[in-house]
């Protein structure tokens, strides 16, 4: 393995890639970074309603407890991938680190309701300074594309894993310490990522001369955060809600708007050319995609299994580990080990494909489904097929981006993933519903009619998701042809630049 920009005896650069040894350990720290973010996603989903109660805090704003993470992360991603340009990767990303650290303990301190959702929110606010700063160093890490095939497949491991560990964590500090520490665990985490990416990472240098944008990050960011805000209240509220409607008609006119800013402005938050390039666009539609069918299953499964089987939070956590022990198999053993061998579309569309065949098994799903005969054979497909397709698609996301637009392209990873959630939760759950009150009014006469109607709103809705895969397959097959293999150089002292600068398709 060949070393690149080092200067006499040894030491790297300031910005190259670090030496060989120390690039799998910075590795570890970017994956504990990029975990600690990931868990908070859900571990406070099993938490919520003992804080709820401790707090006093009403059903209505309950939901605020969630929703103000995924708001605040969602919303100001963009902008945390330009501060991370402008600022350098490395000291956005201890930034990031430590105000999450210092706002979880906040948070695990709360005496009422607004000061625990004020700690979210800024749990979100930091978690979109951290978030495209971790990808970015990994692009910056990993030069060679058979290396950073294998870092990809452990990023991306952590990345759609986080979200079914932090239920198995929250229910465990939940059931066997108190519900604050699923906001103190944050913590030792934070202390342990920061130490390693000091000895660790690499420094690049920032850019002065990358503008903040005022305007694209009011109407962006704003614009995201609308959208993201309507989608979590449409899951809530149905989608003839008035403010569900406010949002997403404000999300669309300033989404708009940015983009005719952004196509106009010199120094852009949100470069276009980043989306319009046909193999990189797809594969941020394709992270969404693929992330609204995970969460939609998480949720489906989640309820499954407490409400409609009965399980506790700790045995609903520990029941969906096969997913995500599949999900690390796939995305470490399968797509890490292939990625540098074949066309990620070859990884791609089989995932997608899992995934789909999954969802089908879903669709059949009763009150009286067994555990280790229908759930565990749709999570292990699930699970092996996000593993194996995240990895390359973000490979196609970030390949040939030019090098002082990492940034912003890691956090467009991120942001489709985010809104992907969102769009995951609020859609499949209101077809659900909506499917489940359907069967109520069709079948009035049963004696467990109830749990029926439920599983039935299930099904319904995994038939919907089902479809959005088998379709997410077909346009990958027509649309990705990129291969980074040959479009971008071999690493060759001097020549990571020219790696960063190639364009893929």
């Amino acid at each position: 393995m060949t070393t690149t920009d080092n200067e006499p005896g040894g030491a790297a650069a300031p910005g190259a890639a670090p030496l060989p040894e120390r690039r799998w350990r910075g590795l570890a720290t970017i994956a504990l970074a990029q975990l600690m973010i990931t868990l908070d996603t859900t571990i406070v989903t099993i938490a919520l309603p003992t804080a709820q109660s401790d707090l006093d805090l009403s059903d209505a704003n309950r939901q605020w407890v969630v929703t103000a993470y995924t708001l605040a992360f969602g919303g100001l991603l963009l902008l945390g991938g330009r501060i991370a340009d402008r600022l350098g990767r490395k000291r956005t990303l201890l930034m990031g680190v430590l105000g999450f650290a210092v706002v979880s303990g906040i948070g695990g301190m709360a005496q009422s309701g607004w000061m625990l959702i004020a700690a979210r929110a800024g749990q979100g606010l930091f978690a979109a300074l951290l978030a495209p700063s971790t990808l970015a160093l990994l692009v910056t890490m990993f030069p060679e594309q058979a290396e950073r095939g294998k870092a990809i497949g452990i990023y991306t491991a952590v990345l759609t894993a986080g979200g079914g560990l932090g239920l198995v964590v929250g229910g465990l500090l939940t059931s066997t310490l108190d519900w604050r520490w699923c906001m103190y665990v944050n913590i030792p985490i934070a202390l342990i990522a920061t130490v390693g990416a000091v000895l660790t990472l690499p420094d690049p240098p920032g850019r002065a001369e990358a503008r903040m944008d005022v305007f694209g990050t009011i109407t962006g960011c704003g614009g995201i955060a609308a959208l993201v805000y309507g989608l979590s209240e449409a899951g809530a509220r149905g989608w003839h809600a008035d403010r569900v409607f406010v949002s997403l008609a404000l999300a669309g006119v300033l989404l708009i708007v940015f983009v005719i800013l952004q196509a106009r402005r010199s120094t852009p938050l949100l470069p276009l050319r980043i989306l319009t390039d046909r193999n990189r666009g797809m594969a941020f539609g394709t992270v969404a995609l693929a992330t609204l069918g995970l969460f939609g299953v998480f949720l489906f499964l989640t309820y499954q299994l407490q409400t409609v089987m009965g399980y506790s939070a700790v045995k609903t956590g520990v029941a969906l580990l096969p997913l995500v022990a599949m999900n690390v198999l796939g995305a470490t053993q399968l797509a890490g080990r292939l990625l540098p061998k074949v066309p990620p579309r070859t990884l791609i569309v089989p995932g997608l494909l899992a995934a789909a065949a999954s969802l089908a098994l879903l669709t059949r799903l009763t009150p009286d489904s067994s555990y280790l005969k229908v759930i565990v054979p749709a999570e292990m497909l699930l699970g092996l097929g996000i593993g194996t397709l995240f990895g390359p698609t973000v490979s196609v996301a970030t390949s040939g981006v030019d090098q002082h637009d990492a940034g912003v392209a890691s956090a467009t990873v991120n942001t489709a993933q985010q809104v992907g959630a969102s769009i995951g939760t609020a859609l499949l759950n209101t077809i659900a519903a909506g499917a489940g009150g359907t069967y109520l009014d069709e079948h009035r006469d049963g004696t467990d009619l109830l749990r029926e109607a439920t599983v039935h709103g299930y099904a319904v809705a995994a038939s919907w998701a089902l479809g959005i895969m088998l379709a997410t397959a077909a346009l990958v097959t027509v649309v990705i042809n990129a291969d980074p293999r040959r479009t971008a150089p071999q690493s060759r002292p001097g020549n990571e630049k020219a790696a960063a600068g190639t364009r893929t398709g």
